[in-house]
């Protein structure tokens, strides 16, 4: 496992858009976590390390943001900002060889692809992370995303890894 410097909860809930009330206010929530980057600084062909730890991140923070939502999760999203003495693929190997099924299985589900970012960037740096409905991948009122950033990371030799569950779609969709 990676080295975690930090995790910090983000908790949004939307009561209203343009005036109008929702049906039922939507809570999305976010998990930031903020890891050393063991490959840092230098090329390695073998990421299993990142692998592994994406799967191991993914169960560690599931739990905590089941019980930010007041209703059963429905969308989901993943995403990472590597730090600048980084690579792309760096937060790429988090994200996807075994992110998902630690998710999938706290929320009981997820037929439909976790939808995903990942850029390189400073501290600081903003991540517009993607969200999408977790069994139906054309359920258009869910097509959402939410910025996220922490003011200190990612650090040049860390990854920020960005984790979020919401308990339903855009407030008001209409299309």
């Amino acid at each position: 496992m990676v080295a975690i410097r930090k995790i910090a909860l983000l908790r949004e809930q939307a009561f209203s858009e343009m005036g109008q009330d929702g049906a039922r206010p939507v809570v999305r929530a976010v998990a930031l976590i903020a890891i050393a980057n063991p490959f840092a600084g230098r090329f390695v062909r073998d990421l299993t390390d990142l692998v592994e730890a994406g799967g191991a991140l993914s169960a560690r923070v599931a739990p905590d943001l089941l019980r930010m939502l007041d209703g059963p999760p429905v969308s989901y999203g993943k995403g990472a900002i590597v730090g600048t003495a980084g690579e792309i693929e760096h937060g790429h190997a988090l994200l996807h060889p075994k992110m998902g099924a630690p998710l999938r299985a706290a929320i009981g589900g997820g037929a439909a692809l976790i939808p995903s970012a990942a850029k390189i960037g400073a501290p600081g740096a903003s991540l517009d992370l993607p969200l999408g409905h977790k069994d139906d991948a054309w359920s258009r009122g869910h097509f959402d995303a939410i910025t996220v950033m922490l003011g200190d990371a990612p650090r040049p030799e860390e990854i920020l890894v960005a984790i979020a569950l919401a308990d339903g779609g855009r407030l008001l969709h209409r299309i």
